[in-house]
């Protein structure tokens, strides 16, 4: 059963990278959206506060309990870090006010169906195997290094994602206990699309 004090930190994950994605967004200065989002990239792969030039976007307001006091990141650091870093990648070329790839409401796994349906059948096999691997690893390095692959599919198609429904399925990831449920529903919703539309196709072909 998952403590209250479990169920409050995903919300405050969420709602701490939402801030976030959305003051990105909505800044006034191009020039400056853009620089943010450069640095934002470049931290991709990277232990949360090892770049100073990322301190302000992921530091400023966060929640005094959020905040390592040991020297080691907090689970809510990696999770919103690797979460925000990903979402400027995912950005990148793209016109933020115009395509914005923060998508409300689609997750990992819908994300990689749509792929799946919008690349075609023979895609299957090599989305698949990279879905698989982000969602077996073992560390949250290894986690984002698969998570980048599936990222840069995705913005190929223009495919957006939920960010900070992502940013609180990795601070669950990051527990033992709770990690195996994430896996669960990234499976059911990357094979609830592709069972959906397999329904479809079966429904037209026999309609014809």
């Amino acid at each position: 059963m998952i403590a209250l004090s479990e169920a409050r930190d995903d919300r405050s994950v969420w709602g701490q990278t939402n801030l976030r994605i959305k003051r990105l967004l909505s800044m006034d200065n191009p020039s400056g959206q853009r620089a943010a989002l450069a640095k934002l990239r470049r931290g991709i792969g990277q232990k949360p506060g090892d770049d100073p030039a990322l301190w302000n976007i992921l530091f400023e307001g966060i929640p005094e309990e959020m905040l390592s006091r040991g020297g080691e990141p907090t689970r809510e650091e990696w999770a919103i870090h690797t979460a925000l870093t990903l979402f400027a990648l995912h950005q990148q070329g793209k016109d933020p006010k115009q395509d914005p790839m923060n998508v409300e409401g689609r997750s990992l796994g819908s994300a990689a169906a749509l792929l799946v349906a919008l690349d075609g059948e023979d895609s299957r096999p090599r989305v698949a195997r990279r879905f698989n691997q982000a969602a077996t690893a073992a560390s949250m390095q290894e986690l984002t290094h698969y998570l980048r692959e599936l990222v840069q599919l995705l913005r190929s198609k223009g495919i957006g994602l939920d960010y900070p429904q992502l940013a609180a399925d990795l601070f669950r990831y990051q527990s033992s206990e709770r990690a195996p449920g994430v896996r669960l529903r990234w499976g059911q919703d990357f094979y609830r699309r592709q069972n959906n539309s397999t329904e479809q196709q079966g429904k037209d072909d026999t309609n014809e």
